[in-house]
């Protein structure tokens, strides 16, 4: 019997450091997700038993979509450009870093005023857009509550400035404080007098936001010893690489962004509450994802970060294949536990109060559906790492338009089937054909030609 532990230890004592640090990089993440979205699921609880499937969370789901729309996709952006840049600057002089920084956050807290103002002036009018035939007090709700989130726009670009700072030290402890806002809303939904008012939901998503940025703020400052005080110039000599690849890969990031938009105006044409049936199966995929690839993402990153740092693309393709090789089979083995697994997960988190088992069927049956994509957005997750690692970021945002082009095609063709089944199947096979692209790029990705001018070593090809 200890002939097998020892042969595990022998094997992963020949594993690479670079694949050590992934793994366990990995680990720490996919435990502070699964506490994060286990703060997330009971607020989902709480929100289900108040509210149902009532307007109010259709109100919600679109103002948090609408807010959050903007800011979510740059810190998306800001997370595949930062993280590199970050790891390169390690090497370089700490006056060069802590100059690139200040100016950082003083351009973040430019752009997420300007955020502020658009949701202001421009979100009650997609409101009229997206959810012409919902009902006029679900609409009159939905603006109300954009007024009153808007400043969520700029606290999540600081939450994303932060969190890219600690990534680039292999500090995880960002994903944790993920769970804040989740937490602050269920202890006002909670604690909030009985009553189908919607101030519980605003006031905890302002606050645990607001609560969540300055604690990264302080870790961050922690982590790396950068003051955080802004600075309103471009003066650092890494803005035109990072205005280059920010341009190239927002393109693609807000392009695939406009799939919940999508998702959520094919629902609304479903009739009230489509939109907030299709957001109680998306909140368990998304836990599922979470835990996989969110996990795998951030711990390749830096490390793919620092081998394409050093040259060789070809080491870093090869640790990226066997990673996302090993994610689509995880993914695949979640999907199949979860697919068995849907009604009892359903009725377990939601079914309760307002949330009756009628609503647990149909909820169910959008997260079967839904649970296609899991293992290929595992899979898919490593590869757009190592491209953003390597910076090929005109090749994610040509693959991320050509998804988003596949997920209204899909859309068109499975909604009037399949209702909003249709929406969560499109989602799958648009990872399906996702996953299949990243991976021709990957693997020709070497023979493509340095992006960034970066110094590149091609004759190791181990």
């Amino acid at each position: 019997m200890k002939v097998i532990p020892y042969q595990i230890r022998q094997w992963l004592s020949t594993l690479h450091s670079d694949h050590k640090r992934i793994a366990r990089g990995a680990a720490w993440i996919a435990l502070f997700v699964l506490i994060g979205k286990l703060a997330g699921a009971a607020k989902e609880m709480a929100v289900a038993y108040r509210y149902g499937v009532s307007g109010i969370v259709d109100a919600y789901q679109l103002a948090f979509t609408i807010v959050i729309w903007l800011p979510s996709t740059l810190i998306s952006v800001i997370s595949m450009v930062l993280i590199p840049t970050l790891v390169r600057l390690r090497q370089q002089d700490p006056a060069d870093r802590d100059l690139f920084l200040k100016e950082m956050h003083g351009t973040t807290l430019l752009v997420g005023c300007l955020f502020i103002l658009v949701s202001i002036f421009l979100g009650p009018q997609a409101v009229t857009y997206l959810a012409s035939t919902l009902s006029s007090s679900t609409q009159q709700m939905a603006q109300h509550l954009i007024l009153g989130m808007a400043p969520v726009a700029l606290l999540s670009l600081i939450i994303g400035v932060c969190a890219a700072r600690l990534q680039a030290r292999e500090k995880q402890v960002n994903t944790l404080l993920e769970s804040v806002p989740a937490a602050a809303i269920l202890s006002f939904v909670l604690l909030w007098p009985a009553g189908s008012d919607v101030a519980p939901l605003l006031w905890g998503f302002l606050l645990g936001h607001a609560l969540q940025a300055v604690w990264l703020a302080y870790l961050a400052r922690q982590a790396d010893g950068q003051s955080i005080k802004p600075r309103w110039s471009w003066h650092s000599p890494h803005w035109p690489e990072v205005y280059q690849a920010v341009g190239i890969t927002a393109i693609g990031q807000y392009i695939l962004s406009f799939i919940t938009p999508i998702d959520q105006y094919f629902a609304a044409q479903l009739g009230d509450h489509a939109i907030a049936t299709l957001s109680y199966a998306y909140r368990i995929i998304t836990l599922l994802l979470g835990l996989g690839s969110m996990a795998i993402a951030r711990a390749t990153l830096p490390v793919l970060s620092g081998i394409a740092a050093s040259g060789n693309l070809y080491r870093a393709r090869s640790v990226a294949l066997k990673w996302s090789g090993l994610m689509l089979f995880v993914g695949t083995v979640v999907t199949v536990i979860s697919w068995l697994a849907a009604p009892w997960i359903v009725h377990l988190l939601f079914e309760r109060g307002a949330f009756t088992a009628e609503n647990t069927t149909t909820v169910a049956t959008v997260l079967r559906w839904g649970l296609v994509q899991v293992p290929f957005s595992f899979a898919s997750w490593v590869l757009v790492q190592l491209l953003a690692s390597c910076g090929y970021y005109w090749i994610i945002s040509l693959i991320a338009t050509t998804n988003l082009l596949m997920k209204l095609l899909m859309n068109v063709l499975l909604t009037p089937i399949l209702g909003v089944s249709g929406i969560a199947l499109a989602f799958g096979i648009t990872s399906i054909i996702g996953l299949l692209l990243f991976f021709i790029a990957s693997y020709f990705m070497p023979k493509l030609g340095n992006p960034t001018g970066r110094p590149k070593d091609i004759s190791n090809r181990s």
